[in-house]
């Protein structure tokens, strides 16, 4: 019986061994050890941020470009099922376009559901002022446009942001049928250092 147990147990030590070998000879160039506080994070706070999203598509300066057209079937005539818009939007402290312009809206959102008017919204908040100036907030999730408040996670973010997490609470402000403009409130409650 020891000697089936030593059988059992010797290979398997052996196992460990030399993978605990192999781990530790790992290229240093690929993994470092990084110290408990590099960046000297203090304490999380929460901040909540207000401003107004400008998606312009009318005019001779638009905010918004198509990328992809649905294609044409009965299926996504309803929806527009498919259709992808690129997006550098002004996110401004009022809904008024000549308010105190805060940074930018980048990024895209696509029509991703068959049922309803449903975005896949992909952006990062680019803060182009005051004490954020330089730092972004990343948001990707989905946005149910016709429904009275969305909500879409904050994923992160950079510069102050690093580290974010959060959500964003979109509400039409204002929305033009023949143009396809849209006012939207933004309000950002964000966990950060």
């Amino acid at each position: 019986m020891a000697k089936t147990f030593l059988c059992i147990i010797f290979p398997l030590l052996m196992i460990t061994i030399s993978q605990t070998f192999l781990v530790t000879q790992a290229d240093p160039r690929f993994l470092q050890s990084v110290k408990l506080n590099p960046m000297k994070l203090k304490t999380e706070k929460l901040s909540h941020f207000k401003f107004y999203w400008h998606d312009t598509i009318s005019g001779p300066n638009p905010t918004v470009v198509n990328i992809v057209q649905p294609p044409v079937n009965n299926k996504t005539k309803p929806t527009g099922f498919g259709m992808i818009n690129m997006i550098d939007d002004a996110m401004t402290e009022k809904p008024e376009i000549g308010s105190k312009l805060l940074g930018r809206a980048q990024g895209f959102y696509g029509q991703a559901s068959q049922e309803e008017i449903g975005l896949l919204m992909a952006m990062n908040f680019v803060f182009s002022t005051g004490k954020y100036n330089g730092s972004t907030l990343t948001i990707m999730g989905r946005n149910p446009v016709f429904h009275k408040v969305r909500e879409m996670p904050i994923i992160g973010g950079s510069g102050l942001f690093r580290f974010a997490r959060g959500y964003v609470q979109a509400s039409t402000h204002t929305f033009d049928l023949k143009t396809g403009d849209a006012i939207v409130e933004y309000n950002a409650y964000v966990l950060h250092y």
